[in-house]
């Protein structure tokens, strides 16, 4: 098992252990909501830096563990406490980071190469543009199955499952 295979098991053993430790202290319904905001947990957001600190623990005193480097990139939101976020990337690595480094625009990143976006949310209609592997596109708008895409400049539905940044049965305008 590698060091990242390893590191984020046990981040999500932790996480495991955390949660049950609030379950068992808090409603059922407080545990879907963050602590500070009131907001759903788990949650995605994107990052507004271009480079962020990924920490230990929620504060300036915790190890710095990673930096992340790509602005826009989408992350989960999996806990709060005061100014920090707790985020997971698609991978499953995370730790905390300082809110000023978020934002709310929904981003997602291509999971296959050559993503098909559709001029509707049917399969059926004309391709407008394919993604590559890797790219960081802004979520529009989410179906039930389909999301809005956009990127370099062109813009078009995907069903969900090719792309990380969405919930699967998330809907939003």
């Amino acid at each position: 098992m590698s060091w990242l295979s390893f590191r984020a098991l046990s981040g999500k053993l932790l996480s495991v252990l955390v949660f049950v430790g609030v379950v068992g202290t808090l409603p059922a319904a407080a545990a879907d909501r963050g602590t500070v905001t009131n907001l759903p947990l788990p949650r995605f957001v994107s990052m507004k830096a271009s480079e962020g600190n990924v920490r230990r623990g929620p504060s300036l005193s915790h190890r710095i563990d990673w930096v992340y480097k790509r602005r826009n990139m989408p992350l989960q939101i999996t806990a709060e406490h005061g100014h920090w976020r707790r985020v997971q990337d698609r991978d499953g690595a995370g730790g905390w980071v300082h809110y000023a480094l978020l934002s709310g625009v929904r981003t997602a990143i291509v999971e296959v190469d050559m993503l098909n976006l559709y001029a509707r949310p049917d399969a059926s209609t004309q391709v407008n543009a394919q993604l590559s592997l890797g790219v960081v596109a802004e979520l529009r708008q989410c179906q039930t199955d389909w999301c809005e895409l956009q990127a370099g400049g062109y813009k078009g539905w995907a069903r969900k499952g090719s792309y990380w940044g969405v919930l699967p049965q998330e809907v939003f305008e």
